[in-house]
């Protein structure tokens, strides 16, 4: 059966991008919640490594918590300092002490990425709109949000994970903005991600999913950490991230915010001839 193309086909131009906030558009390297998951555990007597606090990123940081319990080595360091697999108390007690901890980190780490600034400036001038989404609850971001905007960073409209009955990868936060901002359109929207579980969450939405590389979670690296490597080390982390953020369904991948524009370009390219996402 051969297709038949739509005459409803969204042919415009990019009307909105939403952008994740902690590797995407601020902290770069996705510094802040790692840390406090990892202060947190230590707390709790069962010391998690990086990797074990980086692999849920992008989910609720509740459910973020309940995913590294999860894991193999996790439950059994557990099991074997407390007698007892964790329950919903230890979550409880977990994410109580996450959300202590992690306010103070996010003020540590709320420093834009480079050409953050710049590349927002340059989508406002061509009339797109900027929404956002995050894992934090709306208790972190209203901690966050005056820290972003003494820094030029403003977003038209923010939606937590609080907010919604679903985290990623469920499309609601992004749904959620599209209603916010008034959008005609889906097919005319980006999603601007670190996370796989983000970019899973927009390619849900009918958007087009853009991944962020090395400012985010899958490379794991603070801006100090990464412009000291040399291309060749630079190139090794984006071998192991970029085959990531490709299978949890985006349509283009870059390095940090700074690089966005020519995507738009090329975005709007392919919906002229009757792309979509």
């Amino acid at each position: 059966m051969n297709e038949i193309a739509s005459p409803l086909a969204y042919s415009g131009k990019i009307t909105a991008a939403i952008f994740d906030w902690a590797g995407t558009v601020l902290d770069f390297g996705c510094i802040a919640p790692v840390a406090a998951f990892q202060e947190a555990f230590a707390n709790a007597r069962v010391p998690i490594s990086e990797a074990e606090a980086r692999a849920p990123m992008g989910a609720a940081k509740r459910t973020h918590i309940e995913l590294i319990l999860a894991d193999k080595a996790v439950a059994g360091r557990w099991l074997a300092y407390h007698g007892k697999p964790s329950d919903e108390q230890d979550v409880d007690a977990l994410y109580a002490d996450f959300l202590r901890i992690d306010q103070v980190n996010c003020a540590l780490h709320s420093a834009l990425i480079p050409g953050a600034l710049e590349t927002i400036g340059a989508l406002r001038e061509r009339g797109i709109a900027i929404g956002s989404t995050t894992g934090y609850p709306r208790s972190i971001m209203d901690g966050l949000i005056p820290l972003a905007a003494a820094q030029g960073y403003e977003p038209d409209c923010c939606i937590t994970v609080s907010d919604v009955a679903r985290g990623r990868p469920y499309p609601d936060m992004i749904l959620a903005n599209a209603l916010a901002l008034g959008l005609a359109d889906v097919r005319g929207a980006i999603v601007v991600d670190d996370s796989p579980s983000g970019l899973t969450a927009g390619r849900a939405a009918g958007m087009w999913a853009i991944g962020i590389l090395a400012s985010g979670n899958e490379v794991g690296l603070s801006l100090e950490d990464w412009t000291a490597l040399s291309a060749d080390e630079q190139d090794a982390h984006r071998g192991r991230g970029l085959p990531v953020l490709v299978r949890a369904g985006a349509h283009y991948v870059i390095d940090t915010i700074a690089d966005l524009p020519p995507i738009i370009d090329a975005i709007e390219a392919r919906l002229a001839v009757g792309e979509r996402p």
